[in-house]
């Protein structure tokens, strides 16, 4: 009996849908590796891809946000509604203050001021620039404001942020960071030739205009990535290439044994003491599992990279 490897994901295809938009397929997958992969994805893209929000802010004149200001429309609480729904990009990991002010006479007939009337030092961008923070009424009323903005992943509760406010004269905000605002999966069956018994995963991913969907998708493979790397604590499984999926190197090589390498008795025998009997066991190994092997030195190390060079 044979035991079947788990061959490595393909991303197929990238579809973009919109300008915040696209969908990425991967197929083939293993089967009951779609929803593994669906999930996994989904979760970290909706709660730890890193993005920046406003978590703090004063308007002069107020000094809570249960009060109204005269010559605005809105009272603080739908002011400080508005300012959760601005959509930031950040290039500092450092908390930046800015400030800002708006005349009445200068917002037109209907008094509305938008994010996009924020002058934004370096390093920060706006993502929505036509979201509203408020309407003055008053032509003769100058809106003074102080935000802050800070980086971070996932949701900041106003606990939090009251707790770590640069000011305390400040109105603390909850923030919520993440730049994706939904992600949808499906899952399906698809064949390569004679094996039906394979999955297609298809990931679509809109954000905020801050990230773009591709940047977000590869950031959360990453995270996963780094995760379970620490997990394995150096353990690898043998795997292949997607069925159907070509590769650069030749698959009937990697299938070669060791001992049709070339290589110098000493070296072939340590490889093969250590249980690497073919060349798919060889490659899986970097550099410094190769030297941590058992009678396996600096020039055995050198060896298998010129035969590995000239295989592969």
């Amino acid at each position: 009996m044979t035991t079947k490897v788990i061959h490595e994901a393909n991303l197929a295809e990238v579809n973009q849908l919109g300008d915040n938009s696209a969908e990425f397929v991967i197929r083939p997958l293993f089967y009951g590796y779609g929803n593994t992969l669906g999930n996994s994805i989904r979760r970290v893209l909706l709660s730890s891809i890193k993005g920046a929000a406003i978590t703090a802010f004063s308007i002069e004149g107020t000094t809570h946000e249960y009060t109204s200001v005269p010559g605005i429309r809105e009272d603080v609480v739908d002011i400080m509604l508005n300012l959760k729904n601005i959509r930031f990009k950040s290039h500092s990991d450092d908390p930046t203050e800015i400030s800002f002010e708006v005349k009445g006479k200068d917002t037109g007939e209907n008094g509305k001021v938008t994010a996009g009337q924020i002058k934004l030092p370096a390093g920060i961008e706006i993502g929505n620039p036509d979201q509203i923070i408020c309407h003055i009424d008053d032509p003769n009323y100058t809106l003074k404001m102080n935000l802050v903005v800070e980086t971070g992943r996932g949701y900041l509760n106003i606990e939090k942020s009251s707790e770590d406010r640069i000011h305390s004269d400040m109105i603390a905000l909850d923030a919520v960071f993440s730049p994706v605002l939904r992600v949808r999966f499906k899952v399906e069956n698809t064949r390569v030739g004679q094996d039906t018994n394979l999955q297609q995963l298809t990931i679509t991913v809109d954000t905020d205009g801050t990230i773009t969907p591709q940047e977000a998708f590869e950031e959360a493979n990453a995270i996963l990535v780094n995760q379970y790397t620490a997990l394995a604590n150096g353990t690898t499984v043998e795997s292949a290439p997607a069925p159907g999926v070509e590769t650069e190197s030749d698959d009937s090589n990697l299938s070669l044994p060791i001992e049709e390498l070339g290589l110098s008795a000493r070296t072939a025998n340590a490889l093969v003491n250590n249980d690497i009997k073919t060349v798919r066991d060889l490659v899986t190994l970097s550099e410094v599992d190769l030297k941590d092997l058992k009678g396996f030195g600096s020039k055995a190390l050198d060896e298998v990279k010129e035969k590995l060079t000239e295989l592969l």
